[in-house]
C-alpha cells in the first residue's frame, strides 16, 4: 500500500521560513514525479512545485520559483519543500503528491498546515 507523508508545517510568522518533508513508502515503481500542491480555505487547489524521482526539478507554479524550491535528499529518500519570505497568502494546506505514469496514479498524503501569521 503506498502511503505518502508530509511533515513541517506549523505557524509562521511573515517574513520566516518553513522546511515541509514529503516520504512515500509502500511501491516497486522507480520513476514518478514527487510534487507539492496547496489548498486554502475558499480557493482552488494550487501546485507549487514538481520533481523527479532522481531529483530533477521539473517546474515550479507561478510565482513560485522566487520563494520557493523543492528538493531530494537520496540518501534519505525524501523530498522537501523550502519557503522562505512567507507571506500571509502563503496559510494553506500544503499537500504532497506522487504521480506514478506508469500506472497513471496519483497518491496523495493528508496534508501538513502552513499559517503565515503574526
Amino acid at each position: 500500500q503506498v502511503q505518502v507523508v508530509e511533515s513541517g508545517g506549523g505557524l509562521v510568522q511573515p517574513g520566516g521560513s518553513l522546511n515541509l518533508s514529503c516520504a512515500a513508502s509502500g511501491f516497486t515503481f522507480n520513476a514518478y514525479f514527487i510534487r507539492w500542491y496547496r489548498q486554502a480555505p475558499g480557493k482552488e487547489r494550487e501546485k507549487v512545485a514538481t520533481i523527479s524521482s532522481s531529483g530533477i526539478v521539473m517546474d515550479y507554479g507561478a510565482s513560485m520559483k522566487d520563494r520557493f524550491t523543492i528538493s531530494k535528499d537520496n540518501a534519505k529518500d525524501s523530498y522537501y519543500l523550502q519557503m522562505n519570505s512567507q507571506k500571509p497568502d502563503d496559510t494553506a494546506l500544503y499537500l504532497c503528491n506522487l504521480y506514478a505514469p506508469f500506472v497513471c496514479h496519483d497518491y496523495w498524503g493528508q496534508g501538513t498546515q502552513v499559517t503565515v501569521s503574526g
